[in-house]
């Protein structure tokens, strides 16, 4: 093939890869930092198979870890029309009101007006849809809203994984430092840490700063056009507090890294930083879709899991590691069976 016709990651097409069924992980390593890391190495090319424990070696005194702190809601919602016949609403933002935008199956049987039964005294009225292919639905619950969801929701476990959420479920699918409810999906490249894993980075002098990014269900919808630049990406509300944004902005004066924990926290400083480089405290609503060529402002290092082809995250990998280097990557991964999407293992891109 001459060097011309080669792909380069302007298409979507670009990133369309064959994946063995069997390296779709349906349930989590027995440890969360058991977990497979492949390391990355922008500079060389390279690649190098480690334990996710192995991360306190490599990540640098004086360097800083920005994580997301959203917890998962149990988002998904399972009941029957009024026919008898089953139906889904997955919850994804919280629009006020017990009003919430949310993603309801089967959609062209749920029209306005109708309602689905999730329990006695618990149910989920129709709205009008909404311009993203999502639907506005309003909550019907003889107990305070939040605490219908908990009672009676799931935890919205990815289309790709072909059983149904469990018990375990509720702790796995959840970071170790989740706080602020809101996400329909985990984000899952901080699934890996455990308690004892960030005790040690911040014993070696790893500091920790955090962020919140609500994730929406959009993630994991593939992109539908050829040009990434046609694509309509889904908005996910995100904060920068002041402190994270003095953090960051201070440990790279210094001459130090930042390194991001997963595709929504590189997401959110990259929505939150200027041109110059600098992190600003803010919130807001984010559409920032990231795709070769960009200049990344405010992240240096990211740890990301393996994710689905075709999809805007392993179009933001590339933008980060270079189409390339990713598409080696994954074909590395894939040889060696690595464990791929949200209970899947983890790549560092240094």
């Amino acid at each position: 093939m001459e060097k011309s016709a080669r792909p380069d990651g302007s298409r979507v097409a670009d990133y369309a890869f064959e994946l063995p069924e069997s390296l779709i992980a349906q349930a989590p390593a027995t440890s969360r930092d058991e977990s497979r890391l492949l390391v990355v190495d922008r500079s060389s090319g390279t690649t190098a198979h480690h334990r996710f424990r192995d991360i306190v070696d490599i990540i640098p005194r004086g360097d800083t870890l920005v994580v997301n702190t959203t917890k998962v809601m149990r988002a998904r919602l399972l009941g029957q029309r009024p026919s008898g016949a089953p139906a889904e609403v997955l919850l994804l933002k919280d629009r006020g009101g017990d009003v919430w935008e949310a993603m309801v199956q089967p959609g062209a049987k749920l029209q306005a007006g109708k309602m689905v039964t999730i329990a006695p005294g618990f149910g989920v009225e129709m709205l009008e849809p909404t311009t993203q292919g999502t639907r506005l639905v309003r909550l019907h619950a003889d107990m305070p809203a939040a605490e219908a969801i908990e009672r009676h929701g799931h935890v919205p476990l990815p289309p790709y994984m072909t059983r149904p959420d469990t018990p375990a479920d509720l702790e796995r699918y959840q970071t170790v430092y989740a706080r602020e409810a809101g996400s329909a999906a985990a984000p899952t490249a901080g699934l890996h840490f455990t308690t004892d894993v960030l005790e040690a980075l911040a014993r070696k002098g790893v500091e920790r700063a955090d962020v919140l990014l609500h994730v929406g269900a959009g993630t994991f919808r593939p992109v539908s056009v050829d040009d990434p630049r046609e694509h309509d990406m889904h908005s996910e509300w995100y904060q920068v507090p002041g402190h994270t944004a003095a953090k960051v902005n201070s440990v790279r004066a210094a001459g130090g890294h930042v390194w991001a924990v997963g595709t929504t926290s590189l997401r959110t400083l990259e929505s939150a930083a200027t041109a110059d480089g600098m992190l600003h405290e803010g919130q807001g609503d984010t559409k920032i879709f990231i795709y070769p060529p960009y200049r990344f402002k405010a992240v240096d290092r990211l740890l990301t899991n393996f994710h689905l082809p075709r999809s805007t995250l392993i179009m933001l990998v590339a933008a980060f590691a270079g189409y390339e280097l990713t598409m080696y990557a994954y074909e590395e991964a894939i040889r060696e069976r690595y464990r791929f999407f949200s209970y899947g293992d983890a790549m560092l891109i240094i």
